[in-house]
């Protein structure tokens, strides 16, 4: 069946049922618009509750979403409803009073935890979370973590922690939510570590996962102008250790931005040497092209700078800058098109694995327990540490999916099939907890 098909379905199911009203849930998500992987968080949420859901009302309260993303939204769904206001605005009371489930989406650290609790207190009322990542020594909400880790380090420091550690306030969430499921099993053992006592507790990934928009139409004009052939590209995304936020949305300068830029400058050429040599390797005994693209809209001039500006006018002469930003949907498209993506952010290569690519995602060891999720859905093989890799292990790596392009698909199709079934189970949970 269709995902037309099922939604028709189930708006037929919703006005037909005699003497119910469909069930209504508002998904609380969007958390800014400076990243693909933060504003397709939204979408993939909504698609999973439509695809195994349809027959609920579906309401979206945004954090933070306008403009090009916004019209993504409304264009694409549009039995959804859209709720503005604050906390405790008549708006937001109004769709609370409504509702029979509220959901919070994927992100770092459950954003806005306070907002399920205050709906909960207000309301008596269900509540549950898709794919967060809980660890509390990753630095997750952009904490200052300068000596880093891997996630073997993380994992051991967030089991050595004494059961009463995790904040009150949080636990006092948790322990009511109808479900809770983390995007990383670093995050869920950590959590069962503490005693939560949320009835599922359980390993969900990114709702990212779940986003099936593309915008073939706009991909296919951009890789014909810049000479990119599908099947014979591959994309490289670059990443600071520590995101300027304050440059980004005039953010406050904090002291701890200085300990952050001196760690990023110390860093970034070191980084990005890697994924240099990795792309002369790619180039040079393939032929093909590499293009040089952005998850965050400053990551634009810093793949020119790190990743292009650098090479040998040799393999320069193959590789495509980007220089503007995208939306997921088109990201999605390229990503399709593309050999492999290869990227320092994480939800560009869940972006591309969705849409049948091979990717790979290298974590920085100042990032969140979120890289995770890689190995609890059997892409580990895929999965590097930044500070225990060297640019010849990931053209080793890249060089087997040239080789083998069928066996890497059967590997991206197996791994799909595994997100999918995991997804399923987290619509299952709220549907449960939703009944009316």
């Amino acid at each position: 069946m269709t995902r037309r098909t099922l939604l028709a379905a189930g708006a037929a199911a919703a006005s037909t049922a005699a003497g119910r009203r469909a069930p209504r849930l508002p998904l609380r998500s969007s958390w800014q618009s400076v990243n693909i992987g933060d504003i397709g968080h939204t979408p993939g949420a909504l698609t999973l509750l439509e695809t195994h859901f349809p027959q609920a009302e579906i309401a979206l309260w945004p954090r933070h979403l306008e403009g090009v993303a916004l019209e993504m939204i409304q264009r694409n769904y549009p039995r959804v409803k859209l709720v503005r206001g604050v906390l405790g605005s008549p708006e937001v009371v109004r769709a609370w009073s409504e509702t029979n489930l509220y959901i919070s989406g994927s992100g770092s650290g459950f954003p806005d935890s306070s907002h399920a609790a205050a709906f909960h207190r207000a309301t008596s009322k269900p509540f549950g979370v898709f794919g967060v990542s809980t660890d509390p020594v990753s630095g997750f909400g952009g904490g200052l973590i300068p000596e880093g880790g891997t996630l073997k380090d993380l994992r051991a420091k967030a089991l050595a922690l004494p059961p009463t550690h995790l904040d009150e306030d949080l636990r006092s969430v948790l322990d009511r939510a109808s479900f809770f499921f983390c995007r990383d099993s670093i995050s869920v053992d950590y959590l069962r570590a503490q005693r939560a006592k949320t009835p599922i507790l359980e390993f969900g990934p990114d709702a990212q996962l779940g986003m099936h928009l593309r915008d073939d139409a706009r991909a296919e004009a951009y890789l014909r102008a810049q000479g990119l052939e599908p099947g014979k590209f591959i994309c490289v995304i670059p990443r600071l250790r520590y995101t300027p936020y304050y440059r980004i949305d005039g953010r406050p300068r904090q002291p701890a931005d200085d300990v952050k830029d001196a760690i990023n400058t110390r860093t970034t050429e070191g980084d990005h040497a890697k994924l240099r040599e990795m792309i002369v390797a790619y180039v040079n005994q393939t032929g093909h092209r590499v293009l040089a693209c952005a998850e965050m809209t400053y990551q634009v001039e810093m793949a020119k700078q790190v990743l292009v500006d650098p090479l040998p006018a040799d393999v320069k002469k193959n590789v495509v800058w980007r220089d503007t930003f995208w939306l997921p949907d088109e990201a999605a498209s390229v990503y399709a098109r593309a050999q492999a993506v290869i990227s320092v952010e994480c939800h560009s290569p869940l972006i591309a694995l969705r849409n049948g690519t091979s990717a790979f995602y290298v974590r920085q060891p100042t990032d969140t327990s979120k890289g995770q999720m890689y190995r609890d859905f059997g892409a580990g093989e895929w999965f590097f540490e930044l500070d225990e890799t060297s640019g010849a292990e990931l053209w080793s790596r890249l060089q087997a999916i040239v080789k083998n392009p069928a066996a890497a698909r059967a590997r991206v199709a197996t791994i799909r099939k595994d997100v999918e079934a995991r997804q399923q189970r987290m619509v299952q949970a709220a549907q449960r907890a939703a009944r009316v």
